[in-house]
Order: structure tokens, then sequence, then C-alpha cells
């Protein structure tokens, strides 16, 4: 069992960027990685159909025999995982915005949120942030349209920058000093905040947090891979798989699958 596949998915490209930082942190291990991009984004879908997509695809991991499943789709954690969690008899990791950190932290007292429409209308968003946002102003933003120009490889296109600009101008108003990204996606856009942001704001995401869950839960179930030949990395996609390619970077190679 301790040498069968980490299984992650995602509704689309974004999900690398927790792939990666689970890969560096666990270089052992093998990896299956599922891009639904063809249904992406899953954020402005009912909790229905988004509990329908995490089904698919856990079902596909599982059909390809792996030991655990990381759900690196913001969206998917805060509306299906708990369900996913009761139905299969694998862990699941999921992801959640960064909140506490930026709350704990913040120093004017207000952070902002850039997240998807599922994440921000979701119980479990909902229920993290009362927890930790008492006294701290919290300016959360839906990211329409992001996700589909990331998916269409225009993440740095001047279409990106204008929307951008639109999201980040009134947390800039208010004073934030920590931007939260609350979906996998997001991370590929730092290079663009950084620019848009003044120097003093920090972004945060979960990448490393997912990471070292992941690594904490395979120990617990002693499942960690305990061979020494290489790892092998799968990619699969249903949408345009030169995209998937281009944010792998010729590291690792994508290939085409209809799921």
């Amino acid at each position: 069992m301790s040498n069968k596949p980490i299984g992650i998915f995602d509704s689309g490209v974004g999900g690398t960027s927790i792939f990666k930082e689970i890969h560096a942190l666990l270089p052992n291990e093998d990896t299956i990685y599922l891009a639904d991009s063809k249904n992406a984004p899953y954020g402005g879908k009912s909790k229905s159909e988004i509990l329908d997509l995490s089904i698919k695809n856990t079902e596909l991991l599982l059909e390809k025999n792996c030991k655990l499943i990381v759900v690196a789709c913001n969206t998917a954690t805060t509306n299906a995982i708990k369900i996913l969690r009761t139905t299969y008899k694998v862990p699941f990791i999921g992801i959640e915005p960064a909140i506490k950190p930026a709350a704990l932290h913040t120093k004017t007292k207000a952070i902002g949120i850039l997240a998807t429409k599922g994440t921000l209308g979701s119980e479990l968003f909902h229920r993290t942030t009362d927890l930790y946002s008492n006294g701290i102003k919290v300016v959360e933003q839906i990211g329409e349209g992001i996700v589909p120009l990331i998916e269409a490889g225009l993440i740095n296109s001047n279409d990106m920058k204008l929307l951008l600009q639109t999201y980040i101008e009134p947390m800039i108003k208010a004073n934030i000093d920590y931007l939260v990204l609350g979906c996998t996606h997001y991370p590929y856009l730092m290079p663009l905040l950084l620019e848009l942001l003044p120097k003093h704001v920090k972004i945060i995401d979960s990448g490393l947090a997912v990471a070292k869950q992941t690594k904490a839960v395979l120990e617990h179930h002693e499942l960690l891979n305990d061979k020494n030949t290489s790892p092998k990395h799968l990619f699969f996609s249903n949408g345009n798989i030169n995209v998937l390619n281009a944010i792998l970077n010729e590291e690792f190679s994508a290939s085409s699958l209809d799921f």
C-alpha cells in the first residue's frame, strides 16, 4: 500500500501549485494529478454539481490505486470533502484559505481574501472566518474571471492585470497588510500581485501547510513510500493539454484523458 501513488485533483491546472509543494517535501512519492479543466471553474457551480465532480475525480484516482487523495481545490474542499471522507476509506487532505495566520499576524487589523464564490459562500469558510476574525476587518473578493483566464493560458495578459487591479484596489484602500489566496490557481498570479500591491502587504497561500499535512497523514497511517526507485508523476487533463504542460514548464509531461 505504501508504494501506491498520492492522488491529486483540481478543477484545472491550479492544483499543480499544491503538487509542487508536496513533491518538494515528499520527493520519493509517486503522484497522479487530474486537471478537470473542461469543468473549470468549480467556484460558480452548485454544491451538488461540485460534489458530483469531486466524486467522479475521486473514483478515477481510486481506480488508479491511489493511497491518499489531495483535494487540491478550495471550492471542492469546502463543499465536498466531508462527504468524501464518510464515503471512501482512503485518507483525504483538503485545502482551506490561510485565514488563521493572516488574522493572527496582521498589524493593520485588516486582511484581504481573494477566493471563488463557492469558497466564500461555504459553511466551512464562514466558520473559519468567524473563529479568527474577531476585531479584524476582512475584505472578501470573489475572483470571478480569474480561473478561466489561467485555464486559457493568459496568466500574464493585460486582461488579467486589469481584472486584478479592480479586485485589489478596495483591499489597498482598506489598508490590508495580508492577502490570503483562497484558490489553488492563484499562486500563479504572484508576480502580478506583487506588482500591484504595496510592498508591506504579505501574500499567503495554503500550499506548504497542505504538503506538511499530507506528510503527517501518511506517517500516521504508515503509508510513506519506502522504495528507492525514481518516483513517477502522471498528469492528466480533459482540457487544453498545452496549458497544463506550460504550467509544468517541461519538468513533467501531461497526457490527455477524457473523464
